[in-house]
């Protein structure tokens, strides 16, 4: 029998034969998010994806790509990764469909010091489930272990997706007028923003662990930290089939204070009423044991709003009451006013 040869680039830190069975591995996960329109499975050097004809008129492609930041060592602290995949989904398609785009297809990218397949495998599980939410097909991606740029255990996670949206139907703020009304769709909790100083409250200033019982969450530190980031497209694809919808805003790293502006017309601000919804315990918690000011608690989180909604004020009851029924909970947060001599900010917040 012969004796197998020993590979110096093993020896180096990277094994080829364990990334083909860590493809191997995932190649039925990977399969489960198809939908029509994706010509190849995973393994080649390109993944095809047909648009079809005469489904779009005047079609426009859509993208955005993003991470999840040091969420990333919520999940190694907790050894729980199967989850850290649904929010690099969210974290994508929440920037897509504010445009008001429908998620084609999603690729990621794993990067690490050395590959744990069973890792590796359980973020992949977690990305397949975030395609199945997001009605989007995983239709390739890379894996790249490089001893020496990370520390053993440690990886990086990054995705990529395209989405396609009619060229009349695309949604990009510029109808937004004085007097509209601004909803606001209920986050899950953290979502993916804010971590680094979240992990220097809890665990540096507080010396709290993961598996720490907290009164207020009804659930270990580690629990509420990892909850996954909301994924909003099917809530707000069907929201846009019924009403007119002047703008989306993604509430992601930044807050409400740097987010919102970012679909304002000239000569417009938000006035936002922090009393309107309810703030989760979370938040409360970091604030008080951060001891951080409101207005960095809007700019550096999302608050307990995930996602925010601009219709024209005779819409707004009819549109509360079809994102409740779609299982949403919505809360009328603020509206749109003209910006005035005096304003230095888009946003006017009460912070309460």
């Amino acid at each position: 029998m012969a004796k197998k040869e020993i590979s110096r680039y093993a020896e180096a830190g990277v094994d080829i034969d364990k990334g083909n069975a860590f493809v191997d591995n995932i190649k039925p996960i990977v399969a489960s998010t198809f939908r029509p329109g994706v010509l190849t499975g995973i393994g080649g050097f390109g993944g095809l994806f047909a648009l079809g004809s005469g489904k779009f008129q005047d079609p426009v492609l859509v993208s955005s790509t993003d991470g999840v930041g040091t969420k990333l060592k919520i999940a190694e602290m907790c050894n729980k990764h199967d989850t850290i995949g649904i929010d690099l989904v969210a974290m994508c398609v929440n920037d897509i469909i504010v445009c008001g785009a429908h998620p084609l297809f999603f690729l990621d990218y794993f990067a690490t010091g050395g590959l744990d397949v069973g890792v590796a495998t359980d973020v992949v599980k977690g990305i397949a489930k975030g395609c199945e939410i997001a009605k989007c097909s995983l239709i390739g991606g890379e894996t790249a272990e490089m001893p020496g740029l990370y520390q053993a255990g440690d990886y990086d996670i990054a995705g990529f997706v395209v989405g396609i949206c009619e060229r009349d139907k695309l949604i990009d703020g510029s109808e937004i007028s004085v007097g509209d009304k601004l909803i606001g769709l209920a986050s899950s909790g953290v979502h993916s923003n804010g971590y680094s100083l979240v992990r220097k409250i809890c665990f540096e200033e507080m010396g709290l662990s993961v598996n720490d019982n907290i009164e207020e969450f009804g659930c270990t530190l580690g629990e509420e930290l990892l909850r996954p980031t909301r994924i909003y497209s099917e809530t707000l694809l069907n929201l846009v089939k019924n009403f007119k919808v002047k703008g989306l805003v993604h509430i992601t790293g930044g807050g409400i204070i740097d987010n919102i502006p970012r679909v304002l017309p000239n000569g417009c601000k938000a006035v936002i009423n922090k009393k309107g919804w309810d703030v989760l315990p979370v938040f409360e918690f970091l604030q008080k044991n951060g001891k951080i000011s409101s207005y960095e608690m809007c700019r550096t989180f999302n608050c307990g709003i995930g996602m925010v909604v601009v219709v024209d004020a005779k819409q707004v009851d009819d549109c509360m009451q079809q994102l409740i029924a779609l299982g949403e909970t919505p809360y009328l947060i603020g509206e749109i006013d003209a910006m005035k001599k005096k304003d230095t900010m888009a946003v006017e917040v009460d912070c309460g």
